[in-house]
């Protein structure tokens, strides 16, 4: 009997305790497509007690969120649940239960935080009333009395000026802002049970090491159960007190955390262990040629404010006399928290952004004056990476096109046979299949997407390549498969890259120099090795502290 179908069968007949708030017993979920019907849960069974902290793990498509879905009763109306399944909740078979009934405990004993706040939240109405209106659900009183509510919710949930933030809009705020919120939402009715599905998968490391210690604290004072789905082992290792691994739907682990992480059972989970970002970067020559260098880069926007009838406008400086330089073969990383300036520098460094002073040279051409018929020869040369592939990738053109395209506008190759041995190439360095070249963006994963995305900037034989968070987006297995495609992709081409990231385990494996921002500033800079594991101010001390211990 495989592993995954043993310990289900094992689960199955364990009793709940008295302290599990819930079981999850034998879930079964399918999902009717029109090329047939998808398996994507299969014989799922765990429990959590209150409390406790259980961590699901895997990587997309294993069936974590699904399960939490089912849970909560917010499956799609295309969803088949087994007959079998079963979910228990203090002590109760809610199975069975009729969606106006589940509509009594979601949002009051059981709530859910969803990855992206900025999608949950609703953009047209002001956050206090979205507060209010789960307070009000379950618990009905005054007008004043509703409003003091999700003000304290706010204050609670440490988000600055709270009585200021109840008439804001989501996309007046930050990422980790918003986040706060919608843990203020899931909280309003302190819940028995509360599912964060990738709470701090989007935000940067201090906010997310904010975002944990503030769940652990608002656990321990409530005593909630939280069931945590994620992909981020580290987070997994320092804030849950069991895990389940899930693979393709099913169970493939489960136990204690500290056991699980001491002595793994399973390859698969042996295999997501070993994923995390590892190495250092080979060493490069320090007398290499210079292929970038930007010196005292400066870069503003002009925002306006105020009515209609009183405009005012203000100065954003977002670089602030920024200067690097990358040689060849060197990987260059820049890091800080969102708003920092990282890819307003990143992107004014190969003119896909103005700076308003300062100077570029690529090789020993200086380039920041030139106009964009000037720039055109440069273009190939100089290629980006963006975080998303999938938005980067047009939709509406097959793999083939999309390699092709950057060929034809910059006259690469002289005959169609010639373009396509070019196409053909650059997919064999990014290990991506020849199978590929006729299938469209939305047919891959996406890491095969952004093997397709490396694809189309290597293709026309680049000396830099701006990396802009291109992992951050991707599970922790396929993440390291792209960080080592980069090694060999560097070696192989002699490529210069400068890698944008808050990820600063990525950056420690992949950059040999790193440039610390702060508000648009360097605050620090060196060898990456002195500058993660021996950080002289205080700012960079915090963005290791919360990248490699996650919360105090």
């Amino acid at each position: 009997m495989p592993l995954a179908m043993a310990c289900a069968t094992q689960w199955i007949h364990i009793q709940m305790t008295k302290d599990d708030i819930l079981e999850v017993r034998d879930v079964q979920v399918s999902f009717r497509t029109a090329l047939g019907t998808t398996h994507a849960v299969k014989n799922v069974s765990y429990s959590v007690a209150r409390g406790e902290t259980l961590a699901v793990v895997g990587e997309s498509g294993s069936g974590k969120s699904v399960t939490a879905r089912a849970v909560m009763g917010m499956l799609a109306p295309n969803a088949i649940v087994g007959e079998q399944a079963k979910i228990f909740f203090d002590g109760e078979d809610i199975s069975e239960w009729p969606e106006i009934k589940l509509q009594e405990i979601r949002g009051d004993r059981i709530s859910m935080i969803f990855q992206e706040p900025l999608t949950s939240l609703n953009p047209v109405y002001r956050i206090g009333d979205q507060v209010a209106e789960i307070i009000s659900t379950h618990r009905p009183m005054k007008k004043a009395d509703l409003k003091d509510e999700v003000i304290r919710l706010l204050t609670e949930v440490q988000l600055p000026e709270p009585a200021s933030r109840y008439s804001q809009y989501p996309h007046e705020m930050s990422g980790g802002q918003r986040q706060r919120v919608m843990i203020a939402m899931a909280l309003a009715n302190n819940p028995d049970l509360l599912i964060a599905d990738e709470p701090t998968t989007a935000l940067d490391v201090t906010v997310q090491a904010e975002i944990l210690g503030l769940l652990r604290d608002l656990q321990k004072k409530h005593g909630m159960a939280v069931v945590l789905i994620t992909h981020d082992l580290t987070v997994v290792e320092n804030v849950s007190d069991k895990v389940v691994v899930m693979r393709r739907g099913e169970v493939v682990e489960r136990g204690a955390t500290a056991e699980v992480f001491k002595n793994p059972q399973h390859e698969y989970t042996r295999h997501l262990i070993n994923s995390e970002p590892k190495g250092l970067p080979d060493p490069v020559d320090g007398n290499a040629e210079v292929v970038m260098r930007g010196d005292k880069l400066r870069i503003s926007f002009h925002l306006k404010e105020g009515s209609f009838f009183r405009p005012k406008k203000r100065e954003l400086v977002a670089v602030n006399d920024v200067s690097a330089l990358i040689r060849r073969g060197e990987t260059l990383g820049v890091v800080g928290e969102s708003g920092s300036g990282k890819t307003t520098f990143g992107m004014s460094l190969i003119r896909l952004g103005e700076s308003q002073q300062g100077e570029i040279y690529f090789k020993d051409d200086r380039i920041d004056g030139l106009s964009r018929k000037e720039m055109r020869p440069y273009r190939p040369k100089i290629q980006v990476v963006f975080q998303d592939p999938f938005s980067s990738l047009n939709p509406r053109m097959i793999v083939r096109q999309i390699l092709e395209e950057g060929l034809v506008v910059n006259g690469l190759g002289d005959t169609r046979d010639e373009r396509d041995q070019m196409v053909r190439q650059a997919l064999d360095d990014v290990q991506m299949p020849q199978s590929c070249l006729d299938r469209f963006p939305h047919e891959f994963s996406g890491g095969q997407r952004q093997r397709i995305a490396i694809a189309r900037a290597i293709v026309l034989k680049p000396e830099f390549i701006l990396l802009d968070e291109p992992t951050s987006a991707l599970d922790l297995s396929i993440q390291a498969q792209i960080i080592d495609l980069l090694r060999d992709l560097r070696r192989k081409h002699g490529l210069s890259y400068l890698f944008i990231s808050h990820d600063l385990k990525v950056v420690k494996a992949l950059c040999h120099n790193t440039i610390v921002m702060q508000h648009g500033k360097v605050v620090e800079s060196g060898p990456t090795d002195q500058v993660l594991n021996r950080p002289e101010t205080e700012y960079t001390q915090r963005l290791v502290k919360a990248a490699f211990d996650v919360i105090a």
